[in-house]
């Protein structure tokens, strides 16, 4: 009650009520004693049904405040706001019903992307700690006196290995972690499918060559979009068929373009993908059971999530005939 009367609007308006019940008070004295005394009666009358209603409509504007502050502090999440639903604070209410469900909404978002980020660091360091074991495990080898000079090179050889998969592996993450961002602004080039996917391949030329393997092109059309970021999603799915492909293998890409949508086929005659495995192909950090020790599962989600940023899809099958197929697509209107 002491606070009640503390407000400056509340005091102010009972030196009004007061001042006017004392003047019709005197005038009406003035005229006659009976009308000075019902004059007064009837404004303390006046007035306590004043600060009576005033005082409940301060009351409760002051539980919900309390509620609120309980609300943000999470002190108690499950209050309902329903019992102020009612009366001149039902349009407050309703808003700040609205506010609550858009901040429990944000709150369940950021303790799922916590969730998300520690077991993205978790996987992050589970994949970094497997070569660098065997990094320290080189590094011990070759500080060995007897060593040979045969051995010795093999060992570096494994070891620059190893040290360009750790440096494609952070890239990849880093790529990855721009687009979920959104920090990632993509242009918009025109250039002939056949020029996009030679550009794409052309890393590859030569570790395909060394496994006695057949590339095979064939396109004809146009692709508009960000040549540089799609190069880098064609890349990664030519690099997966070439890594599930035995020797002497084939590996074929056929691009053509309609009024619809540029579409790229990029498929091989190797082992396939297992029906466990198909759903979860493009996901982060999976290796399916055909994937070998080289493998981090990222290249393949790094892909979709530059194709789909463009308003493109990508699927992925197994051919009648064996092997796997991914099929592309860059839609040129919303889908």
């Amino acid at each position: 009650m002491m606070n009640f009367f503390r407000n400056k609007e509340i005091k102010k308006s009972l030196f009004i009520n007061i001042l006017i019940a004392l003047t019709g008070t005197i005038i009406a004295s003035l005229l006659k004693t009976e009308f000075g005394i019902f004059t007064l009666c009837l404004s303390l009358i006046f007035i306590s049904t004043h600060l009576i209603t005033t005082y409940r409509r301060y009351k409760k504007i002051y539980d919900l405040s309390a509620d609120i502050d309980r609300i943000l502090h999470n002190e108690d999440t499950n209050i309902s706001l329903d019992k102020y639903a009612e009366g001149e604070l039902g349009v407050l209410q309703s808003e700040i019903h609205k506010m609550t469900l858009h901040l429990k909404e944000q709150r369940q978002l950021l303790q799922n992307d916590k969730i998300y980020l520690a077991d993205s660091i978790a996987d992050i360091s589970h994949q970094i700690r497997t070569p660098l074991t065997s990094i320290n495990l080189l590094v011990h080898l070759l500080s060995e006196n007897d060593i040979s000079e045969e051995k010795r090179l093999n060992l570096n050889r494994e070891l620059l290995d190893l040290l360009s998969r750790i440096d494609w592996l952070i890239t990849t993450l880093l790529k990855i972690s721009k687009l979920d961002a959104g920090t990632v602004e993509f242009t918009n080039e025109r250039i002939s499918l056949s020029t996009l996917i030679n550009k794409s391949v052309s890393p590859l030329l030569i570790p395909v060559e060394l496994r006695n393997q057949t590339l095979e092109i064939k396109a004809d059309g146009e692709f508009f979009g960000d040549v540089l970021w799609t190069q880098e999603a064609i890349v990664n799915i030519v690099k997966n068929c070439m890594e599930h492909t035995d020797d002497h293998g084939k590996i074929r890409i056929c691009a053509n373009e309609n009024t619809l949508y540029s579409e790229i086929i990029i498929s091989d005659n190797g082992k396939g993908i297992s029906q466990k495995d198909l759903p979860h192909i493009f996901e982060r950090f999976y290796k399916g059971e055909n994937s070998d020790d080289k493998s981090f599962g990222v290249g393949l989600a790094l892909s979709r999530m530059i194709i789909t940023k463009q308003n493109g899809t990508i699927k992925a099958e197994n051919n009648s005939d064996g092997g796997a197929s991914f099929i592309i697509r860059f839609y040129k209107g919303t889908i």
